[in-house]
Order: structure tokens, then sequence, then C-alpha cells
């Protein structure tokens, strides 16, 4: 799974002109399953996420987590982390798990942030055409990635 998160004052995600999902300060969740990803990697990463320090303290330094601020977290699926270019000029998106095992995986995701203490947390629509805005504060961006261990 990979996941690029934005730290922000202010996120929403809106589905055919009507607000599905909106958060005010707190972390802005862009995910993506890979095929072979499991539970396992939606877990470490929610957990991971939650306790993550990237909010200043009162020093202006990263000391402040999630769970720390009482912040949200707006989780949007989205297959096209997957999206490879090398070589080509059309994404190729063989990587990234068909619906059938992203939807669920991400589901689980969100359970997890709940189950790890963040209390609000907001999603997009899986497979919607959505339109997702944000204030990205400081700007703090970061990718996580957690790959399920491949069989050999």
């Amino acid at each position: 799974m990979r996941v690029v998160l934005q730290r922000v004052t202010h996120a929403r995600v809106t589905v055919d002109n009507q607000v599905v999902g909106e958060i005010d300060q707190g972390l802005l969740i862009l995910i993506g399953v890979r095929n072979g990803d499991t539970a396992a990697e939606a877990k470490w990463l929610a957990e991971k996420i939650a306790v993550l320090r990237i909010f200043a303290d009162e020093h202006n330094k990263f000391n402040r987590s999630l769970l720390d601020i009482g912040g949200g977290a707006l989780v949007v699926p989205q297959f096209t982390l997957y999206g490879n270019v090398i070589g080509q000029r059309r994404p190729s998106f063989i990587e990234a798990a068909p619906p059938s095992l992203a939807a669920p995986l991400i589901d689980q995701f969100v359970a997890f942030l709940r189950q790890a203490g963040v209390q609000r947390v907001e999603t997009g629509i899986f497979g919607a055409k959505m339109l997702v805005e944000s204030a990205n504060d400081g700007p703090v961006t970061l990718i996580l990635e957690r790959e399920a261990p491949r069989s050999t």
C-alpha cells in the first residue's frame, strides 16, 4: 500500500456537487492498494499515521501527532498512485489492485485508523469521480509505503 499524506488546515471531497467528506486541521490521505496487499499493510500504515509526529509543538518542532492534536483524517482512494510511466507516455496501472481487493482494504484501513484513536475519519467514495480540495499546511507532504512480503 502506498499513501501520500498532506498536513492540511482544511480538506474536502465532493462527488456530483455534494460534499461527501470534509475535515479541518489534520491529514489528507491519498491511498493506493497494490496487488498482493493485505490487512497487515493497512494496519501498519494506519497505526503509523496516527502517531507520526508531523504537527508543530509550541517551539515549532515536529513533535505532535494526529492523535495529539485531535485532528481529522480524510481518506481518498487513489489507484493512480500505482501508475507507472517509465518508458511510456500513458500510465500503466498493472500494479494497482483491482477494485474487489482495493475497496475492502481501504475500508479496513479506515477502521484501523479509528481503532488507533483517530476520532474523525472521513472518506471519499471508491471508484467515483471526485473533486479533492485542500489547504496544505506547511506545506508538509510525505509518502509512506508498506509492501506485502513477496512469496518466492
